[in-house]
């Protein structure tokens, strides 16, 4: 199975540029960025370190049920924290494993504390159909003799 930092390499030009906000940052800024870049879950960072995330899921949990003004709550305050993140060098497997488990839709791959980028359970699930059509090909062609 690929590892994250091999799958960070194919996914596409668009969707490689992690965008990021400050916990400081009000929560209507995070929404209009995430409709802005069509993601749903951004990192949020302090001084250079992933501090959080903040996700549609979020807003949708803790501002609209809550009646909560976006315009007046900063990130801090609806952000996922403690964030579970992974390294380059854990397989895709894993990570699906640990988004499972944990109920998340976004994992931030952090090397030396140093945000590398954001992947979905969208990158996740394709990856593994590709590599299970791949493996499907694999042994059509085994069994045919070519």
């Amino acid at each position: 199975m690929k590892t994250v930092a091999q799958l960070l390499c194919i996914k596409p030009e668009y969707n490689r540029n992690v965008h990021t906000i400050a916990p400081e940052q009000m929560v209507l800024e995070a929404v209009r960025t995430m409709a802005e870049r069509n993601v749903g879950a951004l990192p949020v960072v302090e001084d250079g370190v992933v501090v959080g995330v903040i996700s549609e899921r979020d807003y949708a949990r803790k501002m609209v049920l809550k009646g909560r003004s976006s315009a007046g709550t900063p990130v801090r305050d609806i952000m996922s924290s403690p964030v579970i993140t992974v390294d380059s060098r854990q397989s895709i497997e894993d990570c699906m494993g640990i988004m499972t488990d944990n109920h998340l839709r976004h994992l931030p791959v952090v090397e030396n504390e140093k945000l590398l980028g954001l992947l979905s359970i969208g990158d996740l699930v394709k990856s593994a159909i590709a590599e299970q059509a791949d493996l499907i090909l694999q042994l059509e062609r085994y069994i045919r003799g070519h």
